[in-house]
């Protein structure tokens, strides 16, 4: 089955600095939130999706368990290179069932993993919110994390005051990979996403439930959002968001409102990644 956009984690030196940056964007950023293994994180919340600001805060926290290991060291060693957009993670209706198809298809990472934490209500109430996560891995792209992730509280965890964003934003349109030899990541995507991916002219393109992944060689990154692509000696990288916005009118202030000199070309405001923190923010009208 076809597993849609769920996540994607930008890992951050600088945690309140980031939360910063995004809210001078025009985005609501959630409360601070400390993970068991020593990272901490942000959240900026859409329908059915969410950003991950994230940091390795209390690297004396880190253990020897499967979160330690695949969420916490890795954004750590991440880190040494650089801030920038490190773990994708697709939606999940049954994690074991994932992780199950993962190993089958020899691209599994991890068996299931549950965590839980508090979370808080608009109000400032408690909740519970609980996780069970499958990992993925790409051995051609290391610099690279992929997930599955299903939540057993939702109604805990999405709500509709933290998913309005001055800035008109109103969902994810999609996540920009970038590779050298695009076709050598196809099978992997494929299995991960549970779905076909189109070749295109540029490249290729998975048509997921919510939100495209793209895969496109640096070259026709730049020409397409005008910056450079992260580094690409370590392999492929996750280079991009695309965000849709309700008025095409705020797009072009976006990166003015934040003393960001932003590109915009095409009816689209890019935010590249020296401005973003090692991301490129795409903005896009909805369609």
């Amino acid at each position: 089955m076809p597993r849609g956009l769920d996540h994607i984690v930008h890992a951050v030196r600088d945690l309140d600095a980031a939360a910063a940056l995004y809210k001078s964007l025009g985005f609501t950023v959630g409360a601070r939130n400390r993970h068991p293994w020593g990272t901490h994180n942000h959240i900026v919340q859409f329908p059915g999706f969410f950003i991950e600001l994230l940091t390795l805060a209390e690297p004396d926290k880190l253990g020897d368990d499967g979160f330690s290991r695949l969420f916490g060291a890795y954004t750590g060693d991440f880190l040494k290179k650089g801030d920038g957009l490190a773990l994708l993670i697709l939606q999940s209706q049954d994690a074991a069932a994932d992780a199950a198809a993962f190993h089958a298809a020899h691209i599994a990472a991890s068996d299931t993993m549950r965590f839980e934490r508090e979370g808080r209500r608009p109000d400032g109430s408690a909740v519970k919110v609980a996780f069970s996560l499958a990992f993925a891995e790409d051995k051609l792209a290391p610099d690279i994390h992929f997930a599955t992730c299903q939540q057993h509280y939702p109604e805990n965890f999405w709500n509709q005051v933290f998913q309005k964003h001055a800035n008109s934003v109103t969902g994810i349109a999609g996540v920009v990979l970038v590779a050298s030899q695009p076709a050598r990541h196809i099978a992997f995507l494929q299995s991960f996403a549970g779905a076909s991916a189109e070749r295109q002219a540029d490249g290729f393109a998975i048509a997921t439930p919510r939100g495209v992944i793209d895969l496109m060689t640096p070259q026709t990154f730049l020409s397409r959002f005008g910056v450079e692509p992260p580094d690409l000696r370590g392999g492929a990288r996750l280079a991009a968001i695309r965000f849709s916005s309700a008025d095409a009118s705020l797009l072009q202030g976006a990166p003015e409102l934040a003393g960001i000199a932003g590109l915009y070309a095409d009816n689209r405001a890019v935010i590249g990644p020296k401005d973003a923190m090692g991301a490129v923010l795409v903005f896009e009208p909805s369609r």
